[in-house]
């Protein structure tokens, strides 16, 4: 089920739509006919997937996320026949290896400006999960020019910020995230070791549980995924970030917004499509019913039907 910002729920039988993470996380560019290029930028090489088109569509991974995680939507757009698709690994993340020192949101927002200008897309639309929505966000504010839309997908905004700010009120606020940045601040290194133990030991659903409305309905492919991705340091990088960003910036948007959010997300509050709707001067939200914070797995489907339809 969908529900818009007016709180009305869409009418209608149900349809493959409203089918839980029907798809996979597929590793396998050419299925979508992308081609793999390294671009060289202020923040060392920096691996896309591409494939030229009109209005292309920039796609922006969040934390524990690549180009993959967006295999899903792809494959309920059928592709998105015709148009351009720019998948980054932003550095430290994905293929692309670490740069020197963590990037910051105005680090990552520089590196798109010069992988898009590389690849010569002029204006593209931008959808970001996560981490991804808040840089998305970030690059509309800086070169606005660049930017012709947003889709924010479980963006990780106010909330998340005010938390990273304040993480001893967090715990009644946004504990989930909380406590896993505490968890991977103690652990460091050791985490995803962590991670991988416990995806050999079988425990790693009541691990991720949490992140996803119903885990275990999930294909083993986004679990994989899950683990494959995540980078301790990037989480914590992106932690601090948020903490020194004023979110105020963001009434600088000028292009449509289009913010997903679902109602199970432990890492962000549906409350923060209230604060988008009052801080953007051109958003429209949606909520989204048994979804977690990984919309574009978990629903891919409307997704698709709320981005791109």
């Amino acid at each position: 089920m969908t529900v818009t910002e007016t709180g009305a729920a869409p009418q209608g039988p149900a349809s493959e739509r409203g089918r839980y993470a029907p798809h996979p996380v597929v590793d396998d560019p050419a299925r979508w006919g992308l081609t793999t290029v390294t671009v060289t930028t202020s923040a060392g090489p920096t691996v896309v997937r591409h494939r030229p088109g009109v209005r292309p569509v920039l796609f922006l991974h969040g934390v524990a996320g690549s180009w993959t995680t967006w295999t899903p939507v792809l494959t309920a757009a059928a592709g998105l026949p015709g148009r351009g698709l720019v998948l980054v690994d932003l550095p430290g993340w994905g293929s692309s290896p670490a740069p020197a020192r963590p990037l910051d949101v105005d680090g990552s927002a520089a590196v798109l400006g010069e992988v898009l200008e590389a690849l010569g897309t002029g204006p593209v639309d931008v959808v970001g999960h996560s981490m991804g929505a808040f840089v998305g966000l970030h690059l509309a504010v800086t070169d606005p020019a660049r930017v012709r839309s947003l889709g924010l997908v479980s963006g990780t905004t106010v909330a998340t910020t005010d938390a990273a700010r304040h993480p001893v009120r967090a715990l009644r606020t946004l504990p989930a995230f909380t406590l896993l940045r505490a968890g991977i601040a103690v652990t460091r290194g050791a985490a995803h070791g962590l991670l991988r133990g416990a995806a050999g030991t079988g425990v790693l659903p009541l691990l991720a549980a949490p992140v996803f409305a119903a885990v275990r309905r999930l294909d083993r492919s986004v679990l994989d995924a899950f683990v494959d991705e995540f980078r301790p340091a990037g989480f914590l990088g992106a932690a601090r970030s948020a903490a020194r960003y004023d979110t105020r910036r963001w009434a600088a948007v000028t292009c449509p917004v289009v913010a997903i959010a679902g109602r199970q997300d432990v890492f962000a509050r549906v409350e923060d499509l209230d604060a988008l709707r009052s801080t953007l001067p051109d958003v429209r939200t949606v909520l989204l019913e048994a979804c977690g914070h990984f919309a574009h797995v978990e629903r891919p489907d409307a997704v698709v039907q709320e981005l791109f339809s």
